[in-house]
């Protein structure tokens, strides 16, 4: 160190302390906030998914029969009661709710249908299936067979616009139709004209081996008859000449066991609606029914008359005039 009289001596050593100082700067940072990782977003997608499942859940349960809510809560019981009591439990079920189908009385589910079963139906399917078949073949076989016979009758044959035939879903329908020059009936009674009775002993004659049962309608017009609803009217006069006929046909030859119903339907089912009063609509209809629909007709209705039926012997004993031509 200079000695303090030395010139300069002190202003030096002052200068050489600052040099040997450390220089601290001290930089402030701006900007973004520190990273605090992605685990909150897991956390957050975790929480709205528990609340999807929790409002599905709520959905459901407020959509629910009171009957599935039971049957649910009781599969989740019964693995202890299995375990506790013994027998069978959910785990040979075909579904969590009692009985497993229509049935929620039953306790336990049901098992799938057995393949006996199964193959019973399909025995069923196939027969119903064979049977119509059969039903079309007869159907067609017995109209080409009355077809012919008419065309080989010359008597018949002059009477080919009044007898009409169609395939219909009840089966073959034959229809002997009145004609203004040539009426079936003599007016207002159910007494059959000599011309009609050679057409219904052929027609029952061709129906001799018929294997379908047989229905049988009489019809009128809309002209009212008699003292209209309170005596003798059209719904007597045409179970009348329903039953008349059916005494023609059975008498050529038709089996009267095959007979499924006899009815008399007035003018209930005109064949020419827009003329109520038409000639064509007083007729005879014989359906050969096939088995599908003697099924359907006579499981839903009954046969309005029989043969010696009640209202043809109140005919007879109290016959009223007719005032007009039924």
């Amino acid at each position: 160190m200079p000695p303090p009289n030395q010139p300069g001596g002190a202003a030096a050593g002052a200068a050489n302390d600052k040099k040997l100082q450390p220089i601290i700067i001290k930089r402030v940072k701006k900007g973004e906030h520190g990273h605090h990782g992605g685990a909150w977003k897991i956390a957050y997608a975790d929480f709205m998914t528990a609340m999807m499942a929790f409002f599905l859940l709520m959905w459901l349960l407020g959509s629910t029969s009171k009957g599935d809510l039971q049957g649910i809560a009781a599969y989740f019981n019964s693995p202890l009661k299995v375990a506790m009591a013994g027998g069978d439990g959910s785990g040979n079920s075909s579904s969590v709710i009692p009985g497993g189908g229509n049935d929620l009385t039953k306790v336990y589910g049901q098992v799938k249908r057995s393949e006996a079963e199964s193959e019973s139906q399909r025995r069923q399917v196939d027969t119903k299936r064979q049977r119509a078949q059969q039903d079309a073949q007869r159907i067609q076989a017995l109209r080409a067979k009355i077809d012919a016979m008419i065309s080989s009758n010359a008597t018949l044959n002059e009477y080919r616009s009044q007898i009409r035939m169609d395939v219909t879903p009840d089966g073959l329908q034959i229809q002997i139709v009145d004609d203004q020059n040539r009426p079936m009936f003599d007016i207002g009674s159910a007494m059959v004209k000599p011309y009609m009775r050679d057409i219904l002993r052929e027609v029952g004659s061709a129906l001799g081996g018929v294997e379908n049962r047989i229905s049988l309608a009489g019809h009128t017009d809309a002209a009212p008859y008699g003292m209209g609803e309170r005596g003798y009217s059209n719904w007597e006069l045409s179970t009348d000449r329903a039953n008349a006929s059916r005494r023609e046909l059975v008498a050529a030859g038709m089996p009267n066991d095959k007979l499924a119903r006899v009815v008399g339907l007035a003018a209930s089912d005109l064949l020419l609606p827009n003329e109520p009063r038409a000639p064509q609509n007083r007729r005879i209809t014989i359906t050969v029914l096939t088995h599908e629909a003697e099924e359907r007709l006579l499981g839903k209705q009954t046969p309005t008359a029989h043969p010696d039926s009640k209202l043809e012997t109140e005919k007879q004993d109290n016959p009223p005039p007719a005032t007009q031509t039924p």
